[in-house]
Order: C-alpha cells, then sequence, then structure tokens
C-alpha cells in the first residue's frame, strides 16, 4: 500500500501551479477566453479548495505561450519575470455578480464568434483552480475547438493524497454544474459539448442522471455530445447511471488507455480491476450507444491525458470535439479518418487507435 500511494503521488494529474498576471505591455501569447462557474469556496482572494454553498462565474483571459510544444502547459518559474513567448499568463480575471451577468457575457461571447456553441470542460483528481483554467485553455487552443469555452471548477483539494476529498466533491458538486449548464443554456446556447476529465466524469454522468430524473426526457436535449477522457468512474457505476439517463446524448465518446497509469492505481485502491477508462475491450458496455477509443499507443507520461497531452493525438483530433457529425457518421467511414481498427459490438464501437506506422507494419 505504501508504494501504491507513493505511486499516486507521483502520478498525479498535474504539475502544481498558480495563476501567474502578464506584466502590463508583456506581448508574445495568444488569447483564450475561459468563462468559468465554480463551486470552490473564495477565500483571501483566490478560490481554494473549500465548498461553497453557492456557485460564483468568472471569466480568464488567459495568454496562450507562442514557444512550446502542443499539449505543454508551462508555469513561469519563480527564478525568472514572466516571459509571454514561453509561460501561460493571464491577461484578465472578472468575476460576475450573477448568473444573470455571466450569461449575458457568455452570449455576447458567443456573438462575437458567431457561434452558438459552447463546450463545457470539467477538469479531475488532484487539479488547483489555476491547473484547471490552464489546462482548459491549452486544449481549446491546441484542438481548435470551436465554440465558446465554458469550465466547470468544481473543489478538488489539489493533493494527490486527497482522492477521498475528491470524490465527495464530486458528490457535493453535481448542483453546481446543473446550475452551470442553465447559465450556458440561459445564454443561447444551441449546442453545448461536454468535455470531462478523469473523476470530472464521474461528475458529469451524476449531473446527467439528475437532470434526467427530475427534469424528464428531454432534460438534456441541448446536451449534443459527451466527451470523457480517461474517466475514473467505477464501470458498475457508469452502467447503473446510464441506465437512470435512460437515452445517452449523442455522441457520447470515451477515450481510453489500458496503459493509463492512474486509473490502474485507482482501480487497485477501488478494490476493482476496471475503471471505465481502462476496460479491456467494449464487451461490459456493448449494449451501450457509445464509441470507445483506445488510445495506449499514443501513451503519454502517466498516460491519463492523452488526448490533452499528445501531440499526434491532438493533431488528429483537431477542431473534431465540437463537431457532433464528425463521430456520428457510419463506422466504416470513419476508417480513412481515425488511423486505427474499428470494431462494432452491438450498440458500442470500439476504434483501437494505432499510428500510421504500426498499421502498415501490422499490415505485412
Amino acid at each position: 500500500m505504501r508504494k501504491l500511494m507513493l505511486v499516486l503521488v507521483l502520478a498525479g494529474c498535474a504539475a502544481r501551479g498558480d495563476f501567474t498576471m502578464a506584466p502590463s505591455g508583456l506581448a508574445g501569447g495568444t488569447p483564450e477566453t475561459i468563462f468559468v462557474g465554480t463551486t470552490r469556496m473564495k477565500e483571501g482572494g483566490a478560490f481554494d479548495f473549500a465548498r461553497a454553498g453557492e456557485p460564483s462565474f468568472l471569466r480568464y483571459d488567459i495568454a496562450i505561450p507562442t514557444d512550446r510544444e502542443p499539449g505543454e502547459v508551462n508555469w513561469p518559474p519563480r527564478s525568472r519575470k514572466p516571459d509571454g513567448k514561453r509561460d501561460f499568463l493571464t491577461l484578465d480575471q472578472r468575476d460576475f455578480a450573477s448568473g444573470d451577468e455571466f450569461s449575458t457575457a457568455l452570449r455576447a461571447a458567443m456573438k462575437l464568434r458567431g457561434q452558438r456553441d459552447a463546450v463545457v470542460y470539467v477538469h479531475g483528481f488532484n487539479n488547483t483552480m489555476a491547473e484547471g483554467v490552464y489546462r482548459v485553455a491549452q486544449m481549446h487552443h491546441d484542438l481548435q475547438v470551436p465554440g465558446v469555452a465554458v469550465h466547470y471548477a468544481w473543489p478538488s483539494r489539489g493533493s494527490a493524497l486527497g482522492y477521498v476529498y475528491d470524490r465527495d466533491s464530486v458528490l457535493f458538486a453535481r448542483s453546481g454544474f446543473v446550475t452551470l449548464l442553465d447559465e450556458v443554456e440561459d445564454a443561447g446556447a444551441k449546442d453545448i459539448i461536454i468535455v470531462a476529465h478523469s473523476m470530472g466524469a464521474f461528475l458529469t454522468m451524476e449531473a446527467l442522471r439528475q437532470m434526467a430524473l427530475t427534469g424528464g426526457p428531454h432534460a438534456l436535449d441541448r446536451i449534443k455530445g459527451v466527451v470523457l477522457i480517461a474517466p475514473d468512474l467505477d464501470l458498475d457505476v457508469f452502467r447503473a447511471q446510464a441506465k437512470d439517463i435512460g437515452t445517452l446524448p449523442q455522441p457520447f465518446v470515451i477515450f481510453g488507455s489500458s496503459r493509463d497509469r492512474v486509473l490502474n492505481i485507482s482501480a487497485t485502491l477501488s478494490g476493482t480491476g476496471d475503471r471505465l477508462g481502462n476496460i479491456d475491450g467494449v464487451g461490459k458496455i456493448a449494449d451501450l450507444n457509445v464509441i470507445y477509443l483506445d488510445t495506449s499507443a499514443y501513451a503519454t507520461g502517466t498516460g491519463h491525458l492523452n488526448l490533452g497531452e499528445n501531440p499526434a493525438l491532438l493533431k488528429l483530433f483537431g477542431g473534431l470535439i465540437g463537431i457532433a457529425d464528425s463521430f456520428t457518421a457510419d463506422a466504416r467511414a470513419r476508417v480513412g479518418l481515425l488511423p486505427g481498427l474499428v470494431l462494432t459490438v452491438r450498440n458500442a464501437t470500439e476504434i483501437v487507435l494505432r499510428p500510421v506506422g504500426a498499421i502498415g507494419e501490422s499490415a505485412q
């Protein structure tokens, strides 16, 4: 157990980081606007891990540096001054007085982009406020996602030893996430895509379940797609949630990997063999209308955020997350788009992604 805990500490979801304001007049980064709803408590002027009874609404303008590899989030070191070409920096932060004010600003941003699509990101286990916001800015930028970026910042403790606290926070934060989705809909979003990572997938499924049980069959009409990345979610719990939801939003896409070291540890600590993000094939979810993409061949680092960190996958899926039709075409038609093997098991579709070179070698 001591060895497992040591590995868990080393395999946290993100490097530690905090907001750094860009010095006046500093140039070099590309701005990315992130709208945020959070149930973190604001203490001492900052949003920490304590839980707030009512959500807060904010907007961050983040500068994406030009001198970096896709997938990287570079924090400015304390040993030198911030560099707009190398470091992620905060250009501006605005706190909204109410959900209505937040919705008005979000509506204006969608109008400015000429799109009524919103992509709502949900972070995973072991994230600070800054880490979640900066990672969302990086992924939205690197994936060239259409639509306005919205982030739900639930009260993670931001510690590799805070797993139980984070699991309890997920249950605490369900209603806050539903409130954020309501505000996004009130802003006039035509299509809402949810992208959730790790334990954020558990939160997403709980919120969708709550909406379906309380709002009836049309409660999820505005949810035009769900993407779960490395979901840290018990397989039996996922199946029970899906049953309560009834019809899953479409497309429903899962990025998983059997080489995900964080999920393998989570499965061991939980006393179960399977998490949704590290299953070996789709046989156990074959009756559900989902697309499971196996990214094992593209594992980066711990293998827990392949889609967000691997340059090859970022290039492969650039611009796709916000376009539902990209995943709803017939599976055979996707073979040319996604270099991998496509397997259909009843309702579920599994796509085993392989680099082009590996496909050529296997064909010989």
